[in-house]
């Protein structure tokens, strides 16, 4: 890596510490940290946090900051900048989302200050780059589904993950849906671009389309509407299908409700030895860190790939979820050569 420094380096730091802290040397607080850590990570995960915090302690040692008691936010900005220069934005993310969980553990041994970790700036990002070569798959989507079937049956959250895994729609999309765009006769959705009410689509007008949900997915929206829905409007005075006591729900408080329902521990075991009632990862701000949950993007992506594999021809699949030949193939096609063969073959041979 190419040495870079943002401010002029003036030498061995000797800031004093304050408070109560006793004087570690960031090596040492890394190795600690791994210490504690090891027992509740995968060797995966090891390594990665590790190659992580190795460029981390890179970067301290050529500012000199030998004692992470000195360690202040304006450090922690001036990281942030220098890795901005050399690596990708989610590169970028992962790294400061480790180090946030370093500086937890230095904080709880008094080696920085209490709260040094909420002066890391995460940076924000679009579900389409948090999520470019990741998708749920059948099995894991289905099993959230039994869950949900079983134990939340048409609430919020069924609905939520049942219309993103059965139509593959965009979380822009789902959280513009009205009551009203919901038609029980047929059944399906009715998708509209409504900029002036500030629920616009991705590709405006040519985004609109109504979209069938199938008979189990009629019941299902239909007895939220009729039992668990909010009696809300929006600052517009309509009435979205989605929900919070407020009124219509942002784009972020969607996305953080995925995320809780993709924690493996909601469905079922946690993976990472962990128990759910003291797991960080179960807090409100902390959702998007644990490492098995998922934004609405990858859904998408697993819903499209799905209807692929079933065989269902390319065009349908880009009239229904909004989404180009060329982008569906590029981007959301999962599929390997072979299973592609074999769907063209089945097409071609017929029943």
């Amino acid at each position: 890596m190419s040495e870079r420094k943002d401010a002029p380096n003036t030498g061995h730091r000797t800031d004093a510490p304050s408070g109560q802290l006793e004087p570690l040397a960031p090596s040492e607080g890394v190795e600690l940290y791994f210490d504690t850590r090891k027992a509740e990570l995968s060797q995966k995960t090891v390594y990665n946090y590790r190659n992580r915090l190795d460029t981390f302690l890179e970067w301290c040692e050529e500012q000199d900051i030998d004692n992470l008691n000195t360690l202040t936010g304006r450090d922690l900005h001036l990281y942030r900048s220098w890795r901005t220069r050399d690596v990708a934005i989610m590169t970028l993310k992962n790294e400061l989302r480790t180090l946030r969980s370093f500086l937890e553990f230095a904080a709880s041994i008094d080696a920085v200050e209490p709260g040094l970790r909420e002066q890391v700036l995460i940076p924000e990002t679009s579900d389409e780059e948090e999520s470019k070569d990741v998708y749920i798959e059948v099995e894991r989507a289905e099993r959230i589904l039994d869950y949900l079937n079983r134990f939340k049956y048409a609430s919020r959250e069924h609905v939520v993950f049942g219309i993103l895994w059965h139509t593959g729609v965009r979380l822009r999309t789902l959280r513009a849906l009205d009551v009203d765009d919901f038609d029980t006769g047929e059944p399906c959705l009715e998708v509209r671009h409504r900029p002036e009410s500030e629920t616009p689509l991705k590709n405006a007008e040519k985004a609109e389309r109504s979209i069938h949900v199938g008979e189990h997915y009629r019941a299902v929206i239909s007895d939220y509407i009729d039992h668990n829905r909010n009696d809300v409007t929006d600052d517009y005075g309509r009435e979205p299908l989605l929900t919070s006591e407020q009124g219509r729900p942002t784009e972020g408080t969607v996305r953080t409700w995925v995320y809780r329902l993709t924690q493996p521990c909601t469905y079922g075991e946690c993976p990472h030895d962990k128990e759910p009632e003291s797991c960080e990862y179960r807090n409100y701000d902390s959702l998007s860190e644990c490492p098995s949950s998922l934004s609405p993007h990858p859904i998408r992506r697993g819903s499209i790939t799905a209807a692929l594999r079933e065989g269902t021809p390319q065009e349908v699949v880009s009239d229904r979820m909004n989404v180009s030949a060329d982008i569906l193939d590029k981007h959301y096609d999962e599929r390997s050569e072979r299973e592609k063969m074999r769907v063209r073959r089945e097409l071609w041979e017929g029943p």
